[in-house]
């Protein structure tokens, strides 16, 4: 008990994530995992590092990264192994997420050189779907994103060029945001289409997401021109252009279109046009020749080395760019400045672009029997996104036969915050209340950090309350409600979804309840109570008014 009692919180985290790991028995989601040992180190520094007042808004959370990006002491594989090098720092989107307190847990399968929406074409093995291990993960992001969606890691880095964030987000229920080109640094990531690639995130639930991706920017978006006052407009395309979808798919995108609607949004039509047209270009044009300046000497010294580690499907598709015109490519660009400009046009003033992230959801099987075809049909949705300068959110809109469906909202540059703030319209929050561990920067935060919550606003509850510190481990407030007697004490309030709150209600261990709890300006909002038999032989802290007790016995805790 002692040593349980003595265990940091993060060392907790970092334990239950690598134990995690061999309960799911997915190895192929991993290409290197840090040595356990090395990990729990760094959790204990970073534990140490706030008992000393410093301030790491991610402390405790875990993440993986794509194989492709930079993390110091582990090689950088681009899911090749033949062309596997040790990077000498992290990439800077890396180091800012660990500066923040974030910890990496390792590094993730892809579709190699992060060529493929499928997640299948790797020496490392196919990522297998989350919730159907018979079906795609979808790519080339794809073990980042099984990660997070079985619940190892509370988000992970992505990489996006033709919709390798958006479509696995959306094959595993989770969330993936692409933001606008040059938002995030792409130093120290293999490139793709190094003019087009983004890194992108992926989390459970869109606060989560939204917070990572606040570390991984850099500096602030330019400020947009305002918009009239009225609904939130989305524009939708009309249903024939949607072409052939999966069984379920259309009605479940219908509904989406439809929650919006209730949510208060306007909707009207949009010539999709364009945008299905230019998707096509990315791999049918001369634009995929940026793959072979990315990797292609590789590859052909590789492919006459008769290397295994190559993917045949990859290598194929790499080389075949080699010898693509240079007037193909001006061609190509002409046609895309001209499909760009209709596209705009038909956005015009909508606020965002709401389309199913994908057409369908692929088997293993059906990949392996159509390796080209399969892939092409996923990215009809996505592709054209960054050839167009624009930025997209990926979010879970419901079930098809008892697996995910996700919705994509696209809106032009610069315009993330916004599209985070539609998407929110699609994922109803709840509010919660806390006090002691859970307020910010306390060790039981990133118990609602990893269920999607976000930071509301700090106040007091009304004077009818009294705290006491739990003989529990870890430590725990117990908040009762006494009427006369009672005191203020401080008090978070946070949104969460409603998902999240069910989840939480389901794992709250005795003797802590959620109830009703009233604030000082008298409404009430479900919140974190005790149970009366377990103030026993707790100690009334009432006097310190919640935190106030951390700072006066900070040894106790809470």
């Amino acid at each position: 008990m002692k040593e349980e009692r003595a265990m940091s919180s993060t060392v907790t985290r970092v334990r239950a994530a690598h134990d995690r790991v061999e309960a799911v028995d997915r190895p192929e989601i991993w290409i290197d995992l840090r040595p356990r040992e090395e990990v729990e180190e760094e959790a204990r520094a970073i534990d140490e590092r706030l008992a000393r007042g410093e301030r790491l808004p991610l402390a405790g959370r875990l993440f993986a990264v794509k194989g492709n990006i930079d993390v110091a002491g582990l090689p950088t594989t681009a899911g090749c192994p033949s062309y596997a090098y040790r990077p000498g720092a992290d990439a800077p989107v890396v180091a800012r997420l660990r500066a923040a307190g974030a910890i990496v847990l390792g590094t993730t399968n892809l579709d190699q050189f992060a060529t493929g929406l499928v997640g299948t074409r790797s020496p490392y093995g196919a990522v297998r779907n989350a919730y159907d291990p018979a079906r795609v993960s979808g790519g080339s992001s794809s073990g980042s994103a099984v990660a997070v969606a079985l619940g190892i890691v509370d988000f992970a880095l992505g990489t996006d060029t033709a919709g390798s964030c958006r479509v696995p987000a959306a094959f595993n229920g989770i969330v993936g945001l692409k933001p606008t080109r040059g938002l995030v640094p792409t130093a120290g990531v293999v490139p793709a289409c190094a003019s087009i690639d983004c890194v992108t995130v992926f989390a459970r639930t869109l606060p989560e997401a939204e917070q990572a991706l606040s570390h991984m920017t850099t500096g602030t978006a330019p400020a947009l021109p305002g918009r009239r006052p009225g609904p939130w407009r989305i524009a939708v395309p009309p249903r024939e252009q949607l072409g052939e979808l999966d069984e379920g798919w259309a009605e479940a995108y219908e509904q989406a279109v439809e929650q919006l609607i209730t949510a208060g949004a306007s909707v009207r039509e949009l010539d999709l046009a364009p945008f299905t047209e230019a998707a096509a270009m990315l791999y049918e044009g001369a634009f995929v020749a940026e793959r072979y300046t990315a990797v292609g000497a590789f590859v052909d010294k590789a492919a006459a080395a008769h290397d295994d580690s190559l993917d045949p499907t990859v290598a194929a598709i790499i080389t075949g760019a080699r010898d693509l015109p240079a007037h193909q490519l001006y061609a190509d660009l002409d046609r895309l400045a001209t499909l760009r400009t209709r596209a705009l046009a038909e956005l015009a003033d909508a606020d965002a672009l709401l389309l199913p992230t994908t057409p369908g959801h692929p088997t293993l099987a059906e990949v392996a029997a159509d390796p080209l075809g399969a892939n092409a049909r996923l990215g009809r949705f996505t592709n054209s996104t960054n050839l167009f300068d624009l930025a997209a959110a990926a979010v879970p809109a419901g079930e098809v036969n008892g697996l995910p469906f996700g919705v994509m909202l696209i809106g032009p540059a610069h315009t993330d915050e916004r599209l985070a703030s539609i998407a929110r319209l699609l994922q109803p929050e709840t509010r919660l209340a806390v006090v002691g561990a859970h307020l910010t920067g306390q060790p039981l935060n990133p118990q609602l950090l990893s269920l999607g919550a976000r930071y509301d606003r700090t106040t007091t509850t009304a004077p009818v309350y009294r705290l006491h510190a739990l003989r529990t481990v870890p430590p725990k407030p117990g908040l009762v409600h006494v009427g006369e007697g009672g005191a203020a004490i401080e008090a978070e309030v946070w949104r969460l979804p409603a998902e999240g709150l069910g989840r939480l209600l389901a794992t709250l261990p005795r003797p802590m309840a959620l109830g009703s709890v009233e604030l000082t300006d008298g409404t009430r909002i479900p919140g974190f109570l005790c149970e009366p038999s377990a103030l026993e032989d707790a100690e009334d802290v009432t006097s310190y008014g919640g935190r106030g007790f951390l700072q006066h016995r900070p040894s106790q805790g809470f």
